[in-house]
């Protein structure tokens, strides 16, 4: 019988990883840690298949060193970790996971939306660091209300979808970008109404980013945009970071441009410990964990381990993110 060899970079949930033990041999890399380049670099070249999250960076000369490799399966929504056009060249097949984790990482920015505009955090900390001596005052953490507010969703893909619905439930007028319109009948269905980013910066309460990172997005909430927007308004991130320009939004900060800013993903990550982000109360930080629910890591995995046993029995994953790779390596 012919060895298929299957390198999975983190510990995944069990019943995905009995799969792959019941069809292939596994190759685990057993942490919650991700795995060195050095150990990448020493464990993929006789690998068919490998499952890996973003925080593995598969570039052009790892998949150098991949001289087996069929197929990629990312735990994730996001490939800006991948180079499709390097794996697409070599005939690797690039898998990813959409939709399962649309409605946990909507629940999250709504939890990041509430949590910033009612100070939550800072609510928190005050009361745990024994400092709550004033049983009730009229002037006490007074932050903002939500309820019929105007929320900027900056790309209306399936997780801005998600959360322009919830809005809804908070009669919010719900303004939305990016480069394609949605038909009028969507619109109609969700209650939103397209405008272009500018004009969505300056009239929304609350701005939510759901964008992929790519070189048009990169840094596409700059300097001059942020300046854009309400001395009232909310900044929230649940995208990726590198959309926003870091440097530009702790000087936003430091000047009152924005009222607040909560944010689950972040330009370089782990967050470093002396990140000026960590210095403003009215900054609320999460260690990217929008899809972190049992049951979506779950469905995750078991949906990255199903792309990734699609190809290497020879039929098309579900989900595939570099389609050209086909007529590089056709399957069958």
């Amino acid at each position: 019988m012919v060895r298929v060899l299957v390198v999975v970079t983190r510990r995944i949930a069990e019943s995905a990883l009995n799969t792959l033990l019941g069809r292939f041999e596994v190759r685990l890399y057993d942490s919650d840690e991700p795995p060195s380049r050095c150990w990448l670099e020493s464990n993929i070249g006789d690998a068919d298949g490998v499952v890996c999250t973003l925080s593995d960076r598969f570039d052009s000369e790892l998949f150098k060193k991949a001289e087996r490799l069929k197929v990629l399966s990312s735990m994730s929504v996001g490939l800006d970790h991948v180079d499709l056009d390097a794996a697409t060249m070599r005939g690797v097949y690039v898998t990813y996971t959409p939709d399962v984790l649309t409605d946990a990482t909507a629940d999250l920015t709504w939890a990041l939306l509430l949590g910033v505009a009612r100070r939550v955090s800072e609510a928190e900390r005050f009361l745990r660091g024994g400092l709550w001596r004033v049983a009730w005052a009229p002037n006490m953490f007074l932050g903002s209300d939500v309820y019929g507010k105007t929320l900027g969703i900056v790309g209306m893909g399936r997780i801005g979808y998600a959360v322009a619905k919830r809005a809804r439930g908070f009669d919010m007028q719900i303004l939305y970008y990016q480069r394609r319109r949605l038909s009028e009948d969507v619109e109609k269905v969700i209650g939103a109404r397209y405008v272009e980013l500018d004009e969505l910066l300056r009239r929304s309460d609350f701005v939510s980013i759901h964008l992929p990172l790519t070189e048009q997005t990169r840094g596409l909430i700059n300097e001059e945009r942020l300046r854009l927007m309400k001395p009232t308004a909310y900044l929230i991130n649940t995208s990726r970071g590198a959309v926003i320009d870091e440097a530009a939004l702790i000087k936003a900060l430091k000047d009152g441009w924005i009222r607040g800013v909560a944010l689950d993903v972040y330009s370089v990550e782990p967050l470093s410990k002396d990140n000026q982000l960590l210095r403003f109360e009215n900054v609320l930080l999460t260690p990217h964990i929008g899809s972190a629910t049992t049951e979506t890591r779950k469905r995750m995995a078991e949906l990255a381990v199903d792309n990734l046993t699609a190809v290497l029995i020879g039929r098309l994953p579900l989900h595939l993110a570099n389609p050209d790779v086909v007529r590089i390596r056709p399957l069958g």
